[in-house]
């Protein structure tokens, strides 16, 4: 079976792991200074941040349309016999119900999957499904590994302040975190798709130990773990972070960092890093 591979401009592939991987991206929309951007195309988050500064209101994200989505599905399919199309979290964006709207039109071939993730998260997932598709695994196969990952991973990550996520309401069961706590870092997962509170330190050395201490913790008895860490605006963190999980031991088969796009960036503001895992 021919299987093309679609996902959204959330998942924070690059256009060169997009090509080289075959894989269509979906953009999302970010309404900034009274213009509409495309994701990733069109704005970066540097941008974003930049505007702010300068007195510019906070940006807002919208959802591709059904359209958006159609018109992708329509030329993949003239070439392909399925389409597996994988995107951001349900809880935190509309993404999925217009891919599944879409989808409608072509009963049959193609499955739209809801990753309960963001970030690094969802592009895991595509890049995993890819190399699967390419092994020859058939669809049941590569989703049934789909729904392993969302069981079987970690992620974790910090913020430079919950105002973003308090902002823009993608704040979840993090919202206990708001207010009176001054010099409180909070340490953030993912929970069924939402944004949940895993712990809080106070300090930022602190985080950065807590989110070492969350991966060994997990990674024990584990083999062939692949690590993806991601950050927003400054540089250094994951590159700090990746070097003190290297003195951990553990066997990371695969590390790759990545900024986050200006629509995730829009929810999580600047100063966040952390990292997504999976073992195989």
């Amino acid at each position: 079976m021919r299987l093309a591979l679609v996902t959204d401009s959330t998942s924070d592939l690059s256009q060169a792991q997009a090509e080289a991987l075959n894989i269509a991206i979906v953009p999302l929309y970010v309404h900034f200074r009274g213009t509409t951007y495309r994701d990733w195309i069109e704005i970066t988050p540097r941008q974003i941040f930049e505007g702010m500064r300068m007195g510019a209101e906070p940006p807002t994200t919208s959802q591709p349309s059904p359209e958006d989505f159609a018109q992708v599905y329509r030329r993949l399919l003239a070439e392909h016999d399925h389409l597996l199309s994988i995107h951001l979290s349900s809880k935190l964006s509309g993404t999925v119900h217009s891919a599944r709207l879409a989808a409608q039109e072509f009963p049959g071939r193609v499955t739209v999957i809801d990753s309960q993730a963001a970030s690094a998260g969802v592009g895991l997932m595509v890049m995993r499904a890819r190399e699967l598709a390419e092994e020859g695994r058939d669809l049941g196969s590569i989703l049934a590994e789909i729904e392993r990952l969302k069981r079987d991973h970690l992620v974790r990550f910090t913020v430079g302040s919950l105002e973003f996520l308090q902002r823009t309401g993608r704040i979840g069961r993090a919202q206990a975190l708001v207010g009176g706590l001054l010099g409180i870092k909070p340490i953030l997962t993912l929970n069924q798709g939402e944004v949940d509170v895993a712990g809080r330190v106070r300090g930022e050395q602190r985080a950065e130990e807590e989110l070492l201490e969350a991966f060994r913790k997990w990674a024990q008895g584990r083999h062939r773990i692949r690590l993806h860490l991601l950050y927003s605006a400054d540089r250094h963190a994951p590159d700090r972070l990746e070097a003190r999980l290297r003195q951990l031991g553990l066997p990371l088969e695969a590390i790759e960092s990545s900024e986050i796009g200006a629509v995730i960036a829009t929810h999580a503001g600047p100063g966040t890093y952390g990292y997504y895992a999976y073992s195989c």
